[in-house]
């Protein structure tokens, strides 16, 4: 682009302070070539708060300038704020100069790890480019950033590629504003970066002639029907063929991962689309920067499939390569590959390569490994398209760690640190008006786990030099994250905050669609597996009027006893008879029942001991949880396993069942409204009319369809009732049973219907993943109305 110099003489001087996701990204190429278009001089440079420019020119060429720094940016930049001031004096050149950062408080973003860009991938395939074959070639607008980043400002020295000494021609494209790798912090080639090989179980390299020859190698291995450990940019992953039953198979038995599905990765969109619907938003989250996993619909043709990458699900769960290696792998294959989390069940992604041969001794035949070290352990992100977006299930790689602008009143809190959930753990920092939420890191009780969260919450103190005056926490006083909260806060000298688990559900969802802090209240409906309620027992069917600072429970699911405590979420048959027994009565069950599947089942169980359990209470807690609801309808239907193998198992399979038979009526289903000081819904006449439909031989995809419809009505009647009666006029609907497509979309557009706005998570997971998020939202509220 070039721009006439503007005919005016006099020279006036402005500053402009940029915050944002602005290093990394190319962003002082991009100023300097704006800003010699428009004639001016001056410098550009990053230090601890964004991006600092220094111009001097033509008034008229300043505001032009001004006007086109926010349109032109680059592809992952991000502008959250310019500050332009008046500046006195001259500048001391010139020209207009890209200068060494500076120091500072660092109130700048990391930029998330972002997919291979169409321009180094030409690069990558082109054999008269000297990056040929290259499986760490990348810009500023691509490659690792979170990943091997270390401290801000993002410079090399402060990234895992120190290690590498730039080669002449590396550093020639490093020093030039006029070239997209002018300061690209991992830039390398094959004669100064790093390098790939493939070894055995013993960590022995094997001996192809060179770095593309070991990616080949692997691909054959695939295709050979092995199981290959693929060190990538957040970590490690366990890739076999994707049309291999016998291999896939092995490969469960191995990681002990027995139901859960497995991420699909494909070469491109057309391999994509053999075997899944594609439809135009999923295909715009697959190829975007982020190249999540996304959850997509099966096609019949699904079949040329391994059966066992989705046991039971009529949907799969595919990713594109997102990086140079997975690119040249998957030119080397014709079909999709697995590639899961390398790891053994229930543990978090191994990320060193001694780490990865000695944790995956067992699993894998073969590791691809290289010697770029992971900073940052990054899952993939999961995507599914309901109610006409993409939402976010899990937030990682591609995603975090980008700031998240909080609505208007926010700017003035005082900095919080909220430790998140026991389960789908993050953590979140909350300063200026903005929250960092991090990566998903998993669930606390596995000890490698809580380690990992407990490196990831220093690392983000230290790569935002935070220091929070409250530290928000959990009601639950018993969660990890919690007790690790409670001990910062000593040691910090903050004051803790205990934020109820429903109430921070809804103000995660309020805090992502910037809802300001003294907006009205919201009526919310939080469906999850459970928390502590504030009064002390498990809620998980919640009916709340909120804001930001506090929650009124207008209604609630009636309480059924978890029988076996944590068991419960386990085995699903558990929560089946806690339920017939409550709500009909076992013997009324048994007198009126005796031949269907379940009652037979159910008899089998020790009864006496479960009835104590129910009339003593012992070990029996009650709860109103949705979650363990719709495991109970799942064990009645023969939907669900004996026991569980992942969180979720028995509601996902009743999802899938019920979206066989859509159309399906649930006036019969729906609960009733037991009214008091809280409105409690019974689910008698919901199990009286499941139980008489399975008896007479309704197929049980029709009963399946007929509890989300009786739900689906029970609510959002349930809702509108109570939102008129409080004048209210915006829902909020969240809690991580909001996950199920049927549910969210029929609830979502019935409310809609009625007349209402509805707010649900797309940007953070409506499960325990955004949970933090909402603790750093409500104790920042709580500060600014103390204040």
């Amino acid at each position: 682009m070039t721009r006439a110099r503007p005919a005016s003489t006099m020279v006036a001087g402005a500053s402009y302070r940029v915050r944002g996701l602005v290093q990394g990204v190319g962003f002082r190429p991009a100023v300097w070539r704006l800003a010699t278009s428009f004639g001016l001089r001056g410098e550009v440079l990053n230090d601890g708060e964004g991006v600092l420019i220094r111009a001097w020119g033509p008034p008229d060429a300043l505001d032009g300038f001004s006007l086109s720094l926010r349109r032109e940016v680059p592809r992952l930049a991000r502008i959250d704020d310019i500050v332009r001031q008046p500046l006195p004096g001259g500048p001391e050149s010139d020209e207009f100069r890209i200068v060494g950062s500076g120091a500072g408080r660092v109130r700048t973003g990391v930029v998330p790890d972002a997919a291979t860009c169409p321009e180094c991938l030409a690069e990558v395939f082109d054999p008269a480019n000297r990056r040929y074959r290259y499986p760490f070639t990348n810009c500023t607008h691509c490659g690792p950033r979170l990943s091997i980043v270390r401290a801000i400002p993002y410079d090399r020295a402060t990234t895992s590629m120190a290690a590498f000494a730039m080669c002449p021609a590396c550093l020639a494209e490093y020093g030039n504003p006029g070239d997209r790798r002018f300061h690209a912090q991992p830039n390398a080639c094959p004669d100064c970066g790093p390098r790939v090989w493939l070894a055995d179980a013993q960590g022995r390299e094997l001996q192809p002639p060179s770095t593309s020859d070991a990616i080949a190698a692997a691909a054959a291995a695939i295709r050979a029907g092995h199981i290959v450990a693929i060190k990538g940019i957040g970590g490690f992953h366990l890739a076999c063929d994707a049309t291999n039953e016998d291999v896939v198979a092995r490969l469960r038995v191995r990681k002990h991962r027995y139901a859960k599905p497995f991420a699909l990765m494909a070469r491109d969109i057309d391999m994509v689309g053999k075997y899944a619907h594609v439809p135009d938003h999923d295909r715009s989250a697959l190829t975007s920067a982020a190249a999540p996993v996304v959850i997509l619909d099966a096609l019949d043709a699904a079949c040329r499939l391994a059966p066992s990458i989705a046991p039971g699900q009529s949907n799969f769960g595919f990713m594109l390569a997102y990086s140079p290696l997975h690119h040249l792998l998957m030119s080397d294959l014709s079909a999709p590959i697995v590639l899961t989390s390398g790891n053994r069940s229930d543990e978090p992604q191994v990320i060193a390569n001694d780490e990865a041969l000695a944790s995956l001794a067992c699993i894998a035949d073969l590791w691809l490994l290289h010697d770029r070290d992971i900073v940052s352990r990054l899952d993939d992100s999961v995507v599914r398209s309901m109610s006409g977006a993409p939402r976010l299930l899990r937030r990682a790689r591609g995603y975090a760690p980008e700031s998240i602008q909080l609505g208007e009143g926010f700017a003035d809190a005082a900095p919080v640190m909220a430790m998140g959930a026991e389960l789908k753990s993050t953590v979140c920092l909350v300063r200026e008006g903005r929250a960092i939420v991090s990566q998903h890191i998993g669930d606390l009780g596995d000890a490698a786990t809580y380690a990992d969260y407990r490196r990831v919450l220093s690392h983000y103190r230290e790569l935002h030099c935070f220091s929070p005056v409250l530290v928000a926490v959990d009601a639950h006083p018993d969660y990890l994250s919690t007790q690790w909260g409670e001990a910062c806060a000593r040691q910090d000298g903050c004051l803790l905050v205990r934020i109820p688990h429903h109430h921070a559900h809804v103000a995660s969802c309020l805090a992502e669609h910037r809802v300001a802090l003294d907006a009205p209240p919201v009526l919310a409906m939080v469906l999850d597996g459970l928390g502590l309620g504030e009064d002390g027992t498990l809620w998980g069917g919640e009916i709340l009027l909120a804001d930001y600072v506090s929650a009124e429970r207008l209604g609630s699911f009636m309480p059924v006893p978890l029988l076996g405590g944590a068991r419960a979420m386990r085995e699903p048959w558990r929560n089946a008879f806690a339920h017939l027994a409550q709500f009909i009565g076992w013997d009324d069950v048994c007198s009126r029942y005796p031949d269907l599947a379940v009652v037979r089942r159910l008899s089998a169980k020790p009864v006496a001991t479960l009835r104590a359990m129910m009339e003593n209470g012992f070990n029996a807690p009650p709860a109103s949880s949705a979650g363990r609801l719709f495991d109970a309808v799942a064990a009645v239907l023969g939907v669900s396993p004996e026991t569980c193998s992942y969180e979720g198992q028995a509601a996902i399979g009743l999802e899938t069942l019920a979206a066989t038979a859509p159309g399906e009526p649930g006036d019969d289903y729906m609960g009733e409204i037991m009214h008091g000081r809280i409105e409690l819904i019974s689910w008698t006449a919901m199990w009286r009319s499941l139980l008489a439909d399975l008896a007479r031989g309704l197929d049980a995809a029709r009963i399946a369809a007929r509890f989300h419809a009786g739900l689906t009505l029970t609510l959002s009647s349930m809702a509108a009732r109570l939102a008129g009666h409080h004048g209210i006029d915006t829902i909020v609907l969240g809690g991580g049973v909001f996950q199920n497509r049927l549910l969210l979309e029929a609830v979502t557009l019935d409310l809609g219907a009625r007349g209402l706005r509805v707010l649900s998570s797309r940007l953070l997971p409506a499960n325990d993943g955004g949970i933090s998020l909402g603790q750093g939202a409500i104790a920042a509220a709580r500060s600014l109305c103390r204040a």
